[in-house]
């Protein structure tokens, strides 16, 4: 599915987000070929702080037991909340490698440094593609003098493409906002197309920002961020080895340093951040592999949080439905059977279904007008549709974002390897 023009924006709680190139002073990034796996085709990232220290940072990682090395890595040292640069690669997931994956994480994080003359513990790496294969170091550091030398601040696009496996195009957002009275800027890039789903939806997001935001106060928003847009995403159900999400704060903005949570520059950058990545996982949502539409699921009425988010991520999930909305067949009965068989409280005749605004079932039985089936089926060929499942029986809301499986999605996992 193609996502809307690079060109346009979109309000997201009051902060308007870009899509397409940006800049984030304190930044520079740039892309190389490697040849590690693809060809003709960078497939190395670069992310590089340009503070002699570098910057502060913050990362949210998959919960997935069997998580790749450069997780491991990028855990054991954002403990120091600082961070000189991101190497990313493509194509080698370094996950289910043992101590010899994370031998390899380590060498070429010592590779980027060698080239950037900062400390290795300061380089943070990520990777995405095949597990089981064994990242090569070869190629990694005979492409460094090219990727070093590629750096510029507007070299975010090239690194959205370098790290792109199954995704068919790169995805980026930016935001302006002004905090302390000084413009900040929040800009990232996504790669993920396949093996989205939530606790950290193969996804990698790397974000920047030119805020002087404390540690603590990063963390908080970062983790308040992924909350809010990759987890609540899922494209299969299947969450990856490899989900990494880092953010880095450069402080060139020159605001006055951002301390107390709960301020109203702290508010404002976390409004921003969040807007950032919710657009970006939507991003994701609509490059699903072999997608052709975005369905916006909310489950609304709900005694609590849980059991709307469960619900709504059940019928986000379940192939039946997924496969309807490809088929364009408004077949309400399988949202409300996979509403059924998710957990949540419920009672079957205070329940209503809507499709966008009209309404196709309500207390226990469809709704019955002559032209229900017709206006539901055109709303079935849009290209973005919203549903709403009201369950009237408290108040919490949540609501999932996902795509249809269509024959694209089994012809490209059917062959990933080959």
């Amino acid at each position: 599915m193609t996502p809307v023009p690079a060109g346009a924006g979109k309000n997201t709680r009051n902060v308007m987000v870009n899509r397409g190139p940006f800049t984030v002073p304190g930044f520079v990034a740039g892309a190389a070929a490697s040849g590690m796996r693809y060809r003709g085709r960078p497939d190395l990232a670069l992310i590089v702080a340009e503070g002699e220290e570098g910057c502060t940072a913050s990362g949210v990682f998959t919960k997935n037991v069997f998580c790749a090395a450069p997780v491991e890595l990028c855990r054991e040292r954002l403990a120091g909340r600082r961070a000189k640069a991101v190497l990313v690669n493509a194509g080698i997931a370094n996950a289910c490698t043992g101590a010899e994956g994370l031998r390899r994480a380590r060498e070429t994080a010592c590779i980027a440094a060698e080239a950037l003359s900062c400390r290795a513990e300061s380089v943070l790496c990520a990777s995405t593609g095949v597990i089981g294969m064994d990242l090569l170091l070869e190629p990694v550091s005979e492409a460094m003098p090219a990727l070093v030398k590629a750096l510029r601040p507007d070299g975010w696009e090239s690194a959205a493409r370098a790290v792109m496996t199954t995704d068919t195009v790169p995805k980026m957002a930016w935001a302006a906002v002004e905090v302390g009275g000084k413009t900040v800027t929040v800009g990232g890039i996504a790669k993920g197309s396949g093996m989205i789903a939530p606790d950290m939806a193969t996804l990698l997001v790397f974000a920047g920002t030119d805020a002087d935001v404390a540690p603590e106060v990063l963390d908080h928003w970062t983790k308040a961020g992924a909350d809010g847009s990759f987890n609540c995403i899922t494209v299969d159900g299947d969450t990856s080895t490899n989900d990494t999400l880092i953010v880095l704060a450069s402080g060139a903005a020159g605001n006055p340093p951002i301390t107390d949570i709960a301020s109203d520059e702290s508010l404002a950058f976390g409004r921003a951040l969040a807007a950032v990545l919710r657009d970006l996982a939507v991003q994701l949502v609509m490059d699903g592999e072999g997608a052709t539409k975005l369905i916006e699921i909310t489950v609304a009425g709900a005694e609590n949080l849980e059991g709307a988010r469960n619900a709504a991520f059940t019928v986000a999930n379940s192939p039946l439905v997924k496969t309807a909305f490809f088929g364009e067949d408004a077949n309400w009965g399988r949202i409300v059977a996979a509403a059924g068989r998710s957990g949540v409280a419920l009672d079957p005749g205070r329940a209503a279904l809507y499709f966008e605004d009209l309404c196709v079932f309500r207390g226990g039985m469809p709704v019955r007008e002559n032209d229900i089936e017709e206006r539901a089926s055109r709303i079935f060929k849009q290209k973005e549709i919203r549903v709403r499942l009201d369950l009237r029986m408290g108040e919490a809301s949540f609501t999932a974002f996902t795509c249809d499986f269509s024959f694209d999605y089994v012809k490209i996992n059917a062959s990933y390897r080959s």
